[in-house]
């Protein structure tokens, strides 16, 4: 459905692939039920083996984004679409917020308004 469970804003010398071992501690703490997850191309390396290390699961990774040939990626376009949504709140459009945590409820909060419009 592209409902966020968590979040993480981060700094940018920090690469998406250690920066999803963050987001995926964040989950597993709020809900431990949660089995694996998943992620394109650029998780395959230290996300992965991070999940499959230290939670024993695995993590399904979208390697179509990599094919010659323009493809559908059903799970990929749920994630687009979160963020597709996220670009219509004016207070994300710039980095107005001086701390990462409050950059991290103002995304929130925009999720929130986004799903309470649509549902």
């Amino acid at each position: 459905m592209g409902n966020l469970l968590a979040i993480k804003v981060h700094a940018v010398n920090i690469a998406d692939t250690m920066g999803g071992c963050h987001v995926y501690q964040a989950v597993k703490n709020k809900f431990s039920s949660i089995r694996g997850g998943c992620g394109d191309a650029g998780y395959r390396g230290t996300f992965a083996s991070f999940v499959r290390v230290k939670y024993g699961e695995l993590v399904d990774i979208s390697e179509g984004i990599l094919a010659k040939a323009w493809q559908v990626l059903p799970k990929r376009w749920c994630v687009e679409r979160t963020f597709a949504w996220a670009n219509w709140s004016r207070i994300l459009s710039k980095g107005y917020e001086i701390k990462s945590v409050y950059e991290e409820n103002d995304f929130m909060i925009s999720h929130l308004h986004t799903l309470l419009k649509r549902y």
